[in-house]
């Protein structure tokens, strides 16, 4: 299968990177969907909660990746950039987990636009997205400085498996000027490849391997009943045609998830708790620390971090 062709975004007037998915879910081929009237759909809405400590945020030292002073630009102003990959409310509400329905071969119309993920100030936005099976993903540089993608197929029986290493180009024309004052994000030119994952795999994410610190996950669907929790840890999901499905719920630093059967009935409203279980122990190679041997010093050269985007803590 090729690449998708004459898929535009415009941001800017440069077209974004575009990179397609084509996704073979499970042991056996997905059953095709079909698109039909509901008649007296259901709804399902609740609350995702992390039960346990909150985990530290991940910490890398940037003055041991490339361009520390404009990827410093967010930053704990002590040198250290912090990966903030759970994100929780006051009531421990979980935000980017996912829960979705599975075994649903029609309903409402399955309708998702193409997800665009960006590089800016280092940072991957958003950290979790769902793509659709076959459908396609838009990746692209913001940041005057190069990025190198790699993509990882996941699954907890087989581990990661790498399915590319390419570099996302910065826009050359790209007038960075004074890192310490305001600065014009510009897109670089589009990087076109098709990743097919295995069997059994549906989930993937990407890291750069210039900056370690940039993360991004997603998930595929084969339906159009899903959610993304909110930033409270809300979710709803709506117009479900009545019947049993097997409901998934997962966030990628979680584990494997939960999984439960729903009974939806006609017109009925359903309302679900659920609580996925924070990881325990240290997550990251190095703990945030003020020591020389991780300073500006220890470069024999000076440099000036300056946390202008966002003060981390």
């Amino acid at each position: 299968m090729n690449a998708h062709t004459g898929l535009k975004r415009k941001n800017n007037g440069t077209m974004a990177a575009l990179w397609l998915l084509v996704m073979a879910v499970g042991v056996t081929p997905a059953l095709a969907y079909d698109v039909v009237d509901v008649q007296h759909g259901g709804s399902i809405e609740g609350v995702v909660k992390l039960t346990g400590a909150i985990p530290e945020p991940k910490g890398f030292n940037l003055i041991t990746f490339p361009d520390p002073a404009y990827c410093g630009r967010i930053s704990n102003g002590r040198g250290w950039r912090l990966l903030r990959d759970f994100v929780v409310g006051p009531n421990a509400g979980l935000k980017d987990a996912i829960v979705l329905l599975e075994g649903v071969e029609s309903g409402k119309p399955f309708e998702m636009s193409v997800p665009l993920i960006e590089a800016r100030d280092c940072l991957f936005q958003p950290f979790m997205t769902v793509v659709r099976n076959g459908h396609a993903v838009e990746v692209i540089n913001m940041d005057p400085v190069m990025h190198d993608i790699q993509g990882y197929e996941t699954s907890l029986e087989a581990g990661a498996r790498t399915l590319f290493n390419t570099p996302l180009v910065m826009n050359h024309q790209h007038h960075r000027g004074d890192i310490h004052a305001l600065h014009n994000h510009a897109p670089g030119a589009s990087l076109v490849g098709p990743v097919y994952l295995n069997k059994g795999r549906r989930t993937f994410y990407m890291q750069c391997g210039f900056h370690a610190y940039m993360e991004s996950w997603a998930m595929a669907v084969n339906n159009p009943y899903y959610a993304l929790t909110d930033s409270t840890g809300a979710f709803k999901i709506e117009n479900i045609p009545p019947g049993t499905y097997q409901m998934v719920v997962w966030h990628p630093q979680t584990g494997p998830g939960l999984t439960k059967m729903v009974t939806v009935q006609a017109d009925g409203k359903i309302q679900e708790q659920f609580s996925l279980q924070a990881p325990q122990g240290n997550r990251s190679a190095y703990k945030v620390m003020d020591n020389p041997r991780f300073g500006p010093e220890s470069l024999g050269y000076s440099i000036d971090i300056q946390p202008l985007v966002e003060h981390q803590h």
